[in-house]
């Protein structure tokens, strides 16, 4: 009997890190089965963010990250984890972190096997990060790329520390993204190594070239050193240094994917099929035709941008900032409302209360745009409410109007009669806040003019298995 080829995938996301075990289904190389998944909240917001980045800072401690995946890992069968053959990463683009080559991670013996603690490592500054203010921006120097640099980028980030904490940066020799570091730490590389996808989405990365900026980020003093050497997407990072909850020593582990792509991979059947992700953020995405190739000239007022994807094509991508986080920020109000009053309330208990009541107010004529952190097209946008009457105020009303709100949103910035002309024919749901909200369901199907499909709360980590299932099956065939 064939061994079988089990696939681990993991996503290391803003809010929750997911893990899940997937394999060929039986009779069928290109389906799959997932065999076990797991989910854990990340809670990881940092206590203390760095008081030069301000109020408009975003942080979150990568120990926390850790600990979830450490939890993800232990909930999942032994048995199965024992057989796996390869790992795939994916995880929250845009964000940097830092740590020292050879000092990153301290492996301690935890039960069944060891695992890794971060050790000298900084925050992790994330995708949602504020501190670079649009004046800051154009002070920096064109990228030689179609895409944009904007607040929350990786190279952004770094040059606003090498700006305003330049001894920060000093007591780090590399930085990656979180799923980065994961690999690096897993491997044990001597260098932090990242894929064309999560480089595009730090800023400073020719796409066609599959190169930094490098010479263009020297000239302005930006500590090249601290970029990572470049991987195609889809290829091997390197292997397991350890066992690793079961997981045999020298396991490959494929270099970390954008968190969109992988999950993309997981739902688009076909190139007719676009794929609409609303988790923290929101993203909707269809392929383009191979052989395209983007306007090298960035478009700073463009809502559309093209990231890299697989095999050296791209995908059209309208990416808002404002998606679950919306409702959690007003999760959140209510919540301090509440406690002003004098009453204590579970965010949970408000977040279910307040779908409930917008499923039995099935319309409303309340307008919400829900832009509370503005846009990367529009950085300075804020969130209104329009069309008050004292006959629409009641909770599901509100609740309502914001979940339509983040839909016409994102219709603002992609119309999808622009999606037609793309050859669009279905539209695939995904992500944690649309799994897990009717409303926001109903409200999609509303919008879009296709029919719409909807797929699971771990769909990024379910393709990042799929692309080293897929390397595996076509490695058997060769």
């Amino acid at each position: 009997m064939a061994a079988r080829s089990v696939i681990l995938g993991i996503d290391l996301g803003t809010t929750s890190v997911k893990a899940a075990l997937v394999e060929s289904a039986p009779g069928d190389p290109s389906g799959f089965v997932v065999l076990a998944s797991c989910a854990r909240a990340a809670r990881a917001e940092a206590a203390a963010q760095s008081a030069a980045a301000g109020p408009q800072g975003r942080e979150q401690d990568v120990s926390r990250i850790i600990q979830a995946l450490n939890e993800c890992l232990a909930a999942l069968p032994q048995q199965l984890l024992q057989e796996v053959c390869g790992i795939g990463v994916s995880g929250q683009m845009h964000g940097v972190m830092f740590w020292k080559t050879g000092q990153g991670c301290e492996w301690t013996e935890g039960g069944v096997s060891p695992v890794f603690e971060p050790r000298a490592v900084s925050h992790l500054v994330t995708w949602q990060d504020g501190r670079c203010s649009s004046e800051f921006l154009a002070s920096l120097p064109q990228p030689e790329s179609h895409l944009n640099v904007a607040s929350g980028f990786g190279c952004a980030t770094i040059f606003w520390l090498l700006k305003n904490s330049p001894e920060f940066l000093k007591s780090y020799d590399a930085a990656g993204t979180i799923h980065d570091f994961v690999v690096a730490m897993l491997c044990g590389l001597p260098r932090s190594l990242m894929c064309d996808q999560n480089a595009a989405s730090w800023g400073y990365f020719n796409t066609q070239g599959q190169s930094w900026n490098s010479e263009i980020l020297r000239t302005s003093g930006f500590p090249v050193h601290l970029l990572p050497d470049i991987a195609e997407a889809g290829s091997v990072a390197g292997r397991t240094s350890r066992a690793w909850f079961g997981i045999p020593k020298g396991t490959q582990v494929g270099v970390a994917l954008g968190d969109l792509q992988a999950s993309v991979y997981s739902c688009m059947a076909r190139r007719t099929d676009a794929v609409l992700n609303i988790s923290t953020s929101v993203q909707l995405a269809t392929s383009m035709p191979p052989g395209f190739r983007p306007a090298q000239t960035p478009d700073p007022a463009a809502p559309v941008t093209y990231f890299p994807y697989f095999d050296r094509t791209y995908l059209a991508v309208a990416a808002s900032l404002n998606g679950g986080n919306v409702l959690a920020t007003f999760v959140h109000m209510l919540v301090q409302w509440m406690a002003d009053l004098g009453l204590e309330v579970e965010e949970s208990t408000v977040y279910s209360r307040m779908i409930q009541a917008a499923a039995q107010q099935r319309d409303t004529c309340l307008a919400i745009t829900p832009t509370v952190l503005g846009e990367r097209h529009l950085p300075d946008q804020l969130a209104s409410v329009t069309r008050i009457s004292s006959s629409e105020l009641s909770l599901g009303h509100v609740t309502r109007a914001m979940c339509r709100g983040i839909v016409q949103n994102l219709h603002s910035m992609l119309p999808f009669q622009q999606l037609k002309e793309w050859g669009v024919e279905q539209v695939i749901g995904s992500g944690s806040a649309l799994s897990r909200n009717e409303v926001l369901k109903q409200e999609v199907q509303r919008a879009f003019p296709f029919p719409v499909s909807f797929g699971q709360d771990v769909d990024a980590a379910v393709g990042a298995a799929l692309v080293m299932l897929q390397r595996n099956l076509n490695q058997r065939e060769s």
